[in-house]
């Protein structure tokens, strides 16, 4: 029976193959059918268990959660005067290290794209990328030791008549502009090396200048490149909290916040509560720069 039994298995297999050979679209289906279920129990399920509990509360004599709906975590919220501040100060944090990664990324960027050989530019994206190799914390607290009262920078500035800026949002912002550098120059780099060379050379051929090419030419077709960084640097930096603990000094950013209610205060809604803004911020930003194609660069 097992003699008689394959050939029959074998036609079985070559048809299901055959099968799947003409349906591309259901055997992408299959394939990807593992990696997205994970992703919608891992990922998806985690937002929406921090929805639901964000309308949760904590009970105030035992400490214990209450699974009792009120919008009371969204109103301490809004009206407390210290978490809009805080949030307003992590947004323009994520801003502002947004755009200082932008300026000085984006002509790292182009010079590594545009001038540098094949081989220079293995090199620079190598340099580009081992800063990556290094702990997070190592870099962090290097920093923390360059802003301190007798570190680095104090030395440095010292013949200028400057001092270090110390602990604070300045520090903060420092420190995040280099930690997320990486993430703003590579899709830049990535944008700027399928510019093609014919659109340059055109533009050449019509009259215009170099500094003409540059902003009508290069600059409207790398923007969706310099858009898809500024995805990454101003996500890790609008839920960062580990940087402004080590630098910040009394500064916080939402980050803080989740955590401290997470730990001490014991308060797990209201941190899902704070939780929830960056996230709304960052479909708010994605939505927005949906039609500038900077999705197609990540």
């Amino acid at each position: 029976m097992t003699v008689a039994g394959a050939p029959g298995q074998a036609g079985v297999r070559r048809r299901v193959a055959a099968f799947l050979y003409r349906t591309p679209g259901l055997r992408l289906s299959m394939l990807l059918s593992a990696p997205l279920l994970w992703l919608g129990l891992a990922y998806l399920g985690a937002l929406a268990a921090l929805f639901i509990t964000a309308f949760w509360s904590v009970d105030s004599f035992t400490g214990q959660v209450q699974v009792s709906w009120s919008l009371d975590n969204f109103i301490s919220l809004f009206t407390d005067s210290v978490y809009r501040t805080i949030t307003l100060r992590t947004l323009g944090i994520a801003v502002l290290v947004t755009v200082i990664d932008a300026v000085i990324a984006f002509p790292m960027a182009f010079c590594m794209a545009r001038f540098a050989s094949p081989a220079a530019q293995r090199v620079l994206v190598i340099a580009v990328l081992t800063p990556l190799w290094a702990s997070y914390l190592v870099k962090a607290y290097a920093w923390r030791t360059m802003f301190s009262g007798n570190g680095f920078l104090n030395w440095a500035l010292a013949p200028l008549g400057l001092h270090s800026p110390g602990y604070g949002v300045t520090a903060t912002v420092i420190t995040l502009s280099y930690l997320w550098l990486p993430y703003m120059i590579l899709p830049i780099y990535a944008g700027l090396e399928r510019l093609p060379e014919s659109l340059l050379a055109a533009s050449g051929d019509l009259g215009a200048k170099p500094l003409r090419t540059f902003r009508s030419v290069v600059l409207p077709l790398a923007f969706p490149a310099v858009v898809a960084g500024s995805i990454f640097t101003f996500s890790l930096s609008l839920g960062d909290y580990i940087a402004v603990t080590i630098v910040g000094g009394t500064s916080q950013m939402l980050g803080n916040v989740v955590y401290s209610n997470i730990g001490a205060a014991n308060n797990l809604p209201f941190a899902a509560t704070v939780a929830l803004v960056p996230v709304v911020i960052m479909l708010v930003y994605l939505a927005a720069v949906r039609r500038t194609g900077a999705l197609d660069n990540l």
